[in-house]
């Protein structure tokens, strides 16, 4: 199993220097701990500090190296050919593989502060991943649905092939990233017995399409502690008052042989990938956790951790 970053990108500061601050501290901190992959999601009319995944992609690669790096983007959203121009530059600048993530996205406030329709995204969807595809690849792209396009090419081309990691929970939508990506994350408030369900319906659809089965990625939002104790201490607060809309089981709150455990139970499960973030909001607390999930890689590495503790 590989443990990756998708990175916090939302901050309530009153300097918004701030928070661009800590996101990047947070990725030397997740870099300093050998985590492997780093991703940071997208949303948009928030209204607040939501810092935007191109230019802040752009600023930490300079701070991450060469492990893979990638970002979320709501395609129904986007413009493909826009787009392309970001996948491939930010693709120019990391001196590893880039990945694409993409999701359909949803919330009247953000399709209507973007001035799309949410009826329909689910075709946008298909036809901004096809002609991003056809771009990427270096072809010429002529459309007339839904949008007129006319002899477009991307540029520049990414150095090598981008892989598509697609976004879904539903069944249907489970169903179309086995068909059309080249791996499938898991929506991060699913409890063990939900991701234990869900994968099996992304591998069924994978054979019905005759597809391989891709990466199988999962989210989720942790706290590691010195030992279980230390760690409710941090994550008992933000718990009690609920967090992010999240079921509480989906969260994995312990010490480093407790965090351990939990993804070694989603490994079994057949996951490739656990993306995490951090659930606390002290900056000190954060890259504390951080700093010890350094032993959580290593007790995954180095041995067969004990049976699954989810808190």
């Amino acid at each position: 199993m590989r443990i990756g970053v998708s990175e916090r990108s939302g901050y309530a500061v009153a300097d918004v220097r701030v928070g661009a601050r800590w996101m990047v501290e947070r990725v030397r901190a997740a870099r300093d701990a050998g985590l492997e992959s780093l991703f940071l999601g997208e949303h948009h009319s928030t209204g607040g500090a939501y810092y935007q995944n191109v230019p802040m992609l752009g600023r930490v690669l300079a701070e991450w190296g060469d492990r893979p790096v990638g970002a979320l983007f709501l395609l129904p959203l986007w413009h493909p050919v826009l787009l392309a121009e970001q996948v491939g530059t930010l693709a120019s600048l990391a001196p590893g593989r880039f990945i694409l993530q993409c999701a359909l996205g949803g919330g009247d406030e953000q399709f209507g502060g973007m001035g799309v329709p949410l009826r329909g995204r689910v075709a946008r969807f298909e036809w901004t991943l096809d002609v991003l595809r056809r771009l990427l690849a270096g072809e010429e792209v002529t459309t007339d649905d839904p949008l007129a396009i006319r002899a477009a090419r991307g540029g520049p081309l990414p150095p090598e092939p981008v892989d598509v990691w697609i976004g879904a929970s539903a069944p249907a939508a489970i169903d179309r990233a086995a068909r059309l990506g080249d791996g499938w994350i898991a929506a991060p408030g699913l409890t063990p017995a939900e991701a234990a369900r869900q994968i099996e319906e992304y591998r069924s659809s994978c054979a019905l399409h005759r597809r391989p089965v891709g990466v199988t990625a999962i989210r989720r939002d942790i706290h590691v502690g010195v030992d279980p104790a230390d760690a409710w201490r941090v994550a008992g607060p933000i718990l009690s008052h609920g967090y992010r809309g999240l079921n509480p089981d989906s969260l994995v709150v312990g010490g480093p042989a407790e965090v351990a455990n939990a993804f070694a139970h989603l490994a079994d499960l057949g996951y490739s990938d656990v993306l995490v973030r951090h659930l606390a909001d002290d900056q000190q607390e954060v890259l504390a956790s951080y700093e010890r999930l350094a032993a959580v890689c290593s007790d995954l590495v180095g041995g067969q951790p004990d049976p699954p503790i989810v808190t």
